[in-house]
């Protein structure tokens, strides 16, 4: 069982999120219940997304990516769980991925449930907004983008165009939970699993650390190939602190794959 992170991914030019101890590179993402509750919030997101989402909607696969791939194909690996909301392991051409923290390119009403792609919701925003096109940011991460001391009392988000309900990101926010079916066939695809890989992430979150938890207590060995601390050290048998895409690079190829 491969777990994967946002180091997977820096390499497409999506950056991560915390730095080599674990601490916050950027401030906290958006939390549910603010989006939810606070209009001023939803504006601040939409606004920010508007100007971010780009760069995961044109970001490639990287050298991870490729070779988590080939790895599948060989039979090495029998379940993948991201992290990452990007979709570049599916583009990579990964067949067995559990997105545990959602999807990007799709958002969902909250209301009526009906989905709509993210690059049509794009156009939406781009339309109503034209006046925040011409704003330059520094990317952050998963689709955001570090827009700041800028009016954001004026930016229009779309509503659903079904039922005129909210629109939110198909992605698990800060403060809400990962849907139980996702844990559920994570857990399960751990059982059947001899180890468990970690690749590009620090596991600050508990929704991946839980199952290197599980692992432990399954008694199943734990590797990382991670830049910096992750909250599972003291539970790993093998942990290399190399960038993950060259390593699983040379894996692959030493593996004759």
């Amino acid at each position: 069982l491969v777990l994967t992170g946002a180091g997977v991914s820096t390499d497409s030019g999506i950056p991560d999120y915390r730095d080599a101890t674990g601490r916050w590179k950027h401030r906290r993402p958006v939390n549910f219940q603010d989006f939810l509750g606070s209009d001023h919030t939803r504006r601040r997101y939409w606004a920010r997304s508007l100007i971010g989402w780009p760069r995961v909607g044109l970001a490639q696969p990287g050298a991870a990516h490729r070779a988590l791939v080939r790895l599948e194909q060989a039979g090495r690996i029998t379940q993948l769980i991201t992290q990452n909301v990007d979709g570049l392991h599916q583009r990579a051409g990964s067949r067995e991925v559990i997105d545990l923290h959602g999807r990007l390119d799709y958002t969902q009403c909250l209301d009526c449930r009906r989905q709509w792609r993210r690059a049509l919701v794009q156009e939406w925003l781009e339309e109503l907004n034209p006046q925040f096109l011409g704003f330059t940011a520094a990317d952050a991460p998963d689709g955001d983008a570090l827009l700041e001391a800028v009016d954001f009392s004026r930016f229009q988000v779309p509503p659903c165009p079904a039922c005129n309900g909210m629109l939110k990101p198909c992605v698990v926010f800060f403060g809400e939970n990962v849907p139980r079916e996702r844990v559920s066939r994570s857990l399960e695809a751990l059982s059947r699993s001899d180890a468990l890989l970690v690749v590009g992430s620090s596991l600050m979150v508990y929704s991946g650390y839980r199952y290197c938890r599980a692992a432990a207590e399954r008694g199943l060995p734990i590797a990382a190939v991670n830049l910096g601390r992750t909250r599972a050290d003291e539970l790993l048998e093998l942990k290399v602190p190399l960038p993950c895409g060259q390593l699983l690079e040379d894996l692959v190829e030493g593996l004759g794959l």
